[in-house]
């Protein structure tokens, strides 16, 4: 059996979070998805999610593709690795070539956990999302 691993915020989920998680799938049998703390995504990217992390947990763990939803609690992958023993690490191409992630292929080539980069979908993220929601709401006269 294979086993996968990716890991995400998924903050505002979009087509952007299904599409990693439905191409990881199709490369293992039984997928492992670690959804970030709020206090993670505070301490790596200064801002609080607009979902909250138990919602977050909650969204992940319906989606038919995933096997198990587990808490990002930190970054490290190898620690994830000691506990779950995954065969495949997914992530985003956009993070490949990036020093972080070639960090990570060179330390898990020698436990054979191949680093899989799936399509990162170009026009959309939570990010975006948020600041779209943001123009719209600035638009609109506060209601009384």
């Amino acid at each position: 059996m294979i086993i996968g691993y990716t890991t995400g915020v998924y903050d505002m989920f979009h087509i952007g979070h299904l599409n990693v998680i439905k191409n990881a799938k199709k490369q293992c049998d039984y997928l492992i998805v670690g959804v970030s703390t709020d206090d993670l995504v505070r301490k790596e990217k200064g801002k609080t999610p607009v979902i909250p992390f138990q919602e977050r947990m909650e969204i992940v763990s319906a989606l038919k593709y995933v096997d198990k939803v587990v808490p990002q609690i930190d970054k490290n992958k190898f620690a994830a690795w000691e506990k779950y023993k995954f065969d495949k690490m997914f992530v985003g191409s956009d993070w490949k070539g990036t020093k972080q992630w070639n960090e990570f292929e060179k330390q898990f080539s020698k436990y054979n956990v191949e680093i899989v980069y799936l399509p990162h979908t170009d026009g959309i993220s939570s990010t975006k999302l948020t600041s779209v929601i943001k123009e719209i709401l600035d638009e609109k006269p506060e209601e009384k």
